[in-house]
């Protein structure tokens, strides 16, 4: 009897809580259909119950329903509660208040557990009177919120949980977890592959969407021959790509140095009549600004104003980025200034860009003229800027200028970041104050909260190399090391060049073995380095095996390495195997085009004319016509008889290069010496004259090397030549004189015995 009492009374406390629970919605909801204040019921005595109740009553209203949720929303027992949370993203999911509901959905997946949150959406879905158009509109929205937080296990655990409840996720839902699983950078190809599997395997037809961002994937994974694949598969199944596809893999390209190959999807958009847009060639134009190809980059911003598009900040600041990477800083200036005539104000990205530039120029006046320009448009300096000017300074040995910069930069609110710290280290270490260096490093970066990496470490460390305190250097390094940085190339490179400079070559050989066994790759400093390690002991044998290895890896000597090696060559008593190295180096083209010609120059000091004229041919193929001049010049200077072969080889140089006045001085002095120019030679020459349209010089020419055709089958061809040479046609001059040194009618030059004018 007591039992059944109780159960009783429990039955009628619940009834009572319900129906006092009931009341608290009913009211609510009066009030708010009056329109009268709901202040005047007590929020402090609301309940989850309460507001579960009103929102399924007021689930047919729809503007009852949306002002009770923006008078519960910001309650505190709202949010803590699920059950109701849960009714109101199911209403919200059916209003298509696709904002509200991912705002809902957003705060529910960060303060409930998967489970409990599915459970509670899956028990509150009947409740809805009016069952909606797609049932499965709430999960959709839980599942994009874990996407749209890169919390990827849980969208597919939520994805999964839905399919399982007999509930069909919309493709939006699979392209939400695809997007965020590209996106994240952390998950391994197979996975996105498994999954895109998986999707057809449901039934579930990819879309032009799910195709981009597969493409995009792809591509930020270095993919492009699968991202391009991609595009073919999607057209096969049917899928037309739009301009974002096209765009996507357009930018993939160019970011991946294949310039030419987004130029020829740019090509087929407009093929399948596709209108690329501003971010299609802003891509393209980025592409070929970071191979320095700036003609290029100026033609195609031109081909985009004659199909309506106007270039943006983003088109002029990658321009103004590429003059400034080539060096080219007038005209980086000067489109700094058609900018604004243009209407588009330049900005911080503008001015960042210049002030970098002049730094790296070493023109520090213009910078800061540059920053007062910024600040009188009312720009305000950012880090990147800030720190530009302090690397700037520091590397001039301004050091007092760099730190009136990062006083600015601290009264600017702006925090120093471990690149601005490690640019005053270098400055300090720069003029070799070594203590106050290692304050910064110890002290200053750790007191505001900043980590030191392996940059700030090696430029100290070098530091230390390079005044001879070697056993610091090591103790830095093993302090490096106790805070897990490990050295990179640099720290590995500056103890080696420690260890040559104290003569402990063993140790330097030693610790270069030990970079490569951690996979570090030495770069041609690290081998110059060594190389002159085993110059300075008479090692050579050495020397020369560790330049074969760094031309075996693909790296390429600079002039130091050569001087280096040359000089270690010659010390030995071996002038001559040095030279022969030289020259072979050169004409194998292995040497780059930065080196500083001068040191191949020098060494032709005696060398034989055989290796000086293998010089100047390799000069005059490279189209560097200065040096090759100066190898030209040193014959005379030395006395040597110049033959036809050294004239042929500087005069078809110089027509290569457009030197047309030069060209034609040189072929001058050539007939004055008593040489005559070869067919070759003579037809390069004439081709450059008549672009150049030097008519009077362009007769002498062809008249002398008709002249000297003396064989009677050589008649016919020289009357076409003239009769052409009358009608300006001179294609078709350069034609037949192509045929008759193809036939052998041509003298092939030599000492000039016969000349007919």
């Amino acid at each position: 009897m007591a039992a059944m009492r109780s159960l009783a009374e429990h039955s009628a406390a619940v009834a009572a809580a319900a129906s006092h629970h009931l009341h608290l919605a009913e009211k609510a909801l009066a009030l708010l259909t009056k329109g009268a204040p709901i202040d005047s019921l007590a929020a402090a005595s609301y309940t989850p119950e309460a507001a579960a109740h009103a929102l399924v009553l007021a689930q047919s209203h729809r503007p009852l329903l949306l002002a009770f949720l923006r008078w519960v929303t910001p309650l505190p027992f709202f949010s803590a509660s699920l059950r109701p949370q849960s009714i109101a993203l199911h209403l919200l999911s059916r209003l298509r208040r696709l904002p509200a509901a991912l705002s809902l959905s957003r705060r529910l997946v960060s303060r409930f557990p998967l489970p409990a949150l599915f459970d509670s959406l899956a028990s509150t879905l009947p409740l809805l009177r009016r069952p909606p158009s797609n049932p499965s509109a709430a999960f959709d929205i839980l599942i994009r919120s874990y996407s749209s937080l890169s919390l990827i296990p849980q969208a597919l655990s939520a994805l999964s949980l839905t399919k399982d409840a007999g509930f069909s996720p919309t493709l939006l839902s699979y392209n939400s977890v695809l997007d965020a699983m590209c996106r994240c950078g952390r998950t391994p190809r197979r996975t996105v592959e498994e999954f895109v599997a998986g999707m057809v395997g449901s039934g579930v037809s990819l879309n032009v969407y799910t195709y981009n961002i597969l493409i995009r994937g792809f591509c930020s994974w270095g993919e492009l021959d699968r991202a391009s694949a991609l595009l073919s598969e999607m057209m096969l199944a049917g899928c037309s790509p739009n301009v974002v596809t096209y765009n996507t893999l357009i930018d993939g390209l160019c970011k991946s140095g294949k310039v030419e190959n987004a130029r020829l999807l740019l090509r087929t958009m407009k093929e399948i009549g596709l209108k690329p847009n501003l971010v299609t060639f802003n891509s393209i134009v980025n592409g070929l600004c970071r191979e320095g190809r700036m003609k290029e980059s100026s033609k195609l911003v031109n081909e985009m104003v004659r199909e309506g598009l106007a270039p943006d900040a983003i088109t002029h600041n990658t321009l103004v980025n590429g003059y400034c990477r080539e060096g080219d800083l007038h005209e980086a200036l000067l489109l700094q200034e058609e900018m604004a005539g243009k209407g588009v104000a330049p900005n911080i990205v503008t001015y960042t860009s210049l002030v970098n530039a002049m730094c790296k120029a070493g023109n520090l006046k213009r910078a800061m003229e540059l920053v007062n320009q910024m600040r009188e448009r009312g720009l305000r300096l950012n880090e990147v800027t800030f720190t530009t000017l302090i690397d700037g300074f520091c590397k001039k040995g301004f050091l007092d200028d760099a730190l009136l910069i990062v006083k600015q930069m601290k009264d600017n609110g702006i925090k120093l970041t471990v690149v601005s710290y490690n640019a005053l280290i270098n400055g300090y270490c720069m003029l070799g104050r070594m203590d106050e260096a290692l304050r910064i490093l110890q002290e200053d970066m750790r007191r505001n909260g900043l980590t030191p990496d392996v940059v700030s470490y090696s430029t100290i460390l070098s530091g230390y190399c390079k005044n001879g305190d070697i056993d610091l250097a090591f103790k830095l390094n093993q302090e490096m090391l106790d805070n897990g940085i490990l050295p990179d190339v640099i720290t590995y490179s500056s103890l080696i060049r420690g260890l040559c400079e104290v003569r402990r070559l063993d140790d330097a050989c030693k610790h270069f073995q030990k970079m490569l066994s951690l996979g570090l790759k030495p770069d041609e400093f690290t081998y110059t380095t060594l190389i002159d390690g085993h110059c300075k002991e008479g090692e050579m044998k050495k020397a020369l095996l560790l330049h074969d290895d760094m031309i075996r890896k693909g790296i390429l000597p600079d002039d130091v390495t050569y001087s280096v090696l040359i000089n270690g060559l010659q010390k030995v008593a071996r002038t001559k195997e040095a030279k022969r190295l030289l020259f072979k180096m050169y004409y194998d083209e292995c040497v780059p085009d930065s080196i500083k010609y001068d040191v191949l120059i020098d060494c032709c000091g005696k060398a034989e004319f055989k290796s000086v004229l293998s010089l100047l041919k390799g000069f005059c193929i490279k189209g560097l016509m200065n040096e090759a001049d100066k190898v030209f010049n040193s014959i005379a200077e030395r006395n040597w008889k110049c033959d036809a072969t050294a004239y042929n080889v500087i005069i078809h140089g110089h027509c290569r290069a457009g030197n047309v006045c030069k060209a034609v001085s040189l072929y001058e002095e050539m007939l004055q010496a008593g040489f005559l120019p070869n067919a070759l030679t003579a037809i390069s020459l004439i081709k450059c004259l008549s672009q150049s349209g030097m008519s009077k010089e362009l007769n002498q020419v062809i008249q002398q090397l008709l002249g000297r055709c003396l064989l009677t089958d050589a008649e016919t061809p020289k009357v076409i030549i003239e009769v052409n040479h009358k009608d300006g046609n001179i294609e078709a001059v350069l034609n037949a004189l192509s045929d008759m040194s193809k036939d052998g009618l041509l003298p092939n030059g030599g000492e000039l015995k016969e000349c007919t004018i």
